[in-house]
């Protein structure tokens, strides 16, 4: 039997958005998510189904296998550890000392990244990832907040990231786990750019404490 929320969405969605999803989707789906019984993880179930619908191959079928697998504490601890993502191109977690207490405090240290590791989120490496291109300067946003980062020449240059990389798996899951920006982060990250790295960072928008952000995933 179909969950009630799952049943309200399907009701609401429109037809000729349902008939874009391909029938072994929807059968695989329907399949994976009958024995879900936890109120958010069912929500998580309702929104992969709504932004399949609205855009078809958002989630593949191993995302929604995988999906049926995953524990609801292991879902919280991806939300944490998406509040700490950047958007350039893709959804990018920034952890530059996992032994800082910012990351800490919410849950993620070495052993929490490992273990989404285990799972098939995330790939962590302690070495770190570089992100390269030919370009001079670049927008990021940190939720709905754009900043500029620019370098010093027009070579090409790189960028540390480090860390942590979304499997593809993660990165459609990202989308809709519900994260939440912290509190001095940003300015956490923009220290370690200026400091650092000597990059140049500046933001268009003025910024405002306790600003209302959206609330998915960047």
């Amino acid at each position: 039997m179909f969950h009630k929320p799952i049943l309200r969405l399907l009701v609401n969605l429109s037809f000729l958005l349902l008939i874009r999803i391909e029938d072994d989707w929807i059968a695989n789906f329907f399949d994976k998510c009958r024995i879900v019984s936890d109120k958010e993880m069912k929500s998580l179930w309702s929104k992969v189904l709504a932004g399949e619908a609205n855009n078809p191959n958002s989630f593949s079928k191993r995302t929604v296998n995988f999906l049926a697998s995953l524990d609801k504490s292991d879902a919280e601890l991806f939300t944490s550890l998406c509040s700490f993502a950047f958007f350039w191109q893709e959804v990018i977690p920034i952890l530059y000392d996992v032994e800082n207490s910012i990351y800490n405090d919410v849950g993620i240290d070495f052993s929490s990244l490992t273990h989404l590791d285990a799972i098939g989120l995330i790939n962590f490496s302690e070495l770190g990832f570089l992100q390269k291109g030919n370009f001079q300067k670049f927008i990021i946003y940190y939720y709905e907040i754009p900043f500029v980062v620019e370098f010093e020449t027009e070579k090409v240059n790189s960028i540390q990231i480090d860390k942590v990389l979304l499997t593809q798996i993660g990165e459609q899951l990202a989308k809709i786990c519900n994260s939440k920006p912290v509190d001095g982060f940003v300015d956490y990250v923009i220290e370690n750019w200026i400091k650092e790295q000597k990059l140049k960072v500046w933001s268009p928008f003025p910024r405002i404490e306790n600003q209302t952000t959206r609330q998915n995933a960047p």
